[in-house]
């Protein structure tokens, strides 16, 4: 009996990825456009990937699991990481991701403003404030838990995309400034509930020559 040719395994893994990829790329241009829906349906990214319904569903089993793959996704295409590792990269981190979110506003403050943006953010919390957690241990170790809570709280408020908007509409800044801004309050905080240091001396180090 002849032998059965088995399909090409590279090749129909090769061929998922593609369509994987065009997934996320479908949602990432409808949440980039200008008349991005507040609501992106699954037959929308489905229809803009250019596949069935049913395709979408067999790489991501619930509209949930599409949106918690794409905020990696969408941060790592534009270059923006928001899984700090140490408190450099916390401080830093806003100087780097600012003027990027500028290259893509529109896909941002979809994500800001919409609700599948809201969905996919409010989905990455949990991970995010554990992220932030262990970044900012050694820089905030010696505080009472109430107070390395504070500065945890104004970490995650100054490295996201809604002090990128804020900074940007009520302060007239681009994302360069904001970032500086961002990245330079940031300095001074963590400089500042570090043992031997007060706002005081964080702020003038800055102006030392």
């Amino acid at each position: 009996m002849p032998r059965v040719r088995s399909y090409n395994s590279p090749m129909r893994e090769e061929k998922a990825r593609e369509t994987h990829e065009a997934i996320l790329c479908a949602l990432f241009e409808l949440m980039d456009s200008a008349s991005a829906e507040d609501e992106i349906s699954m037959e929308a990214i489905a229809q803009k990937a250019g596949v069935q319904r049913r395709t979408v569903f067999r790489h991501f089993a619930t509209k949930d699991d599409l949106l918690a793959a794409f905020w990696p996704w969408l941060n790592a295409r534009i270059g923006a990481s928001t899984m700090p590792r140490i408190p450099k990269d916390v401080v830093d981190g806003p100087r780097l991701a600012f003027p990027r979110f500028d290259m893509h506003e529109a896909a941002i403050r979809s994500s800001l403003h919409s609700r599948t943006g809201r969905e996919m953010r409010m989905g990455t919390v949990a991970s995010r404030r554990a992220n932030f957690r262990r970044a900012l241990a050694p820089a905030i170790s010696s505080l009472q838990p109430a107070e390395a809570e504070k500065v945890e709280a104004l970490a995650h408020l100054l490295f996201s995309a809604s002090a990128w908007e804020i900074l940007k509409d009520y302060g007239g800044l681009t994302g360069v400034q904001a970032g500086e801004t961002a990245s330079w309050a940031l300095e001074v905080i963590l400089s500042a509930v570090t043992p031997g240091h007060s706002p005081a001396e964080a702020t003038n180090q800055r102006d030392k020559p």
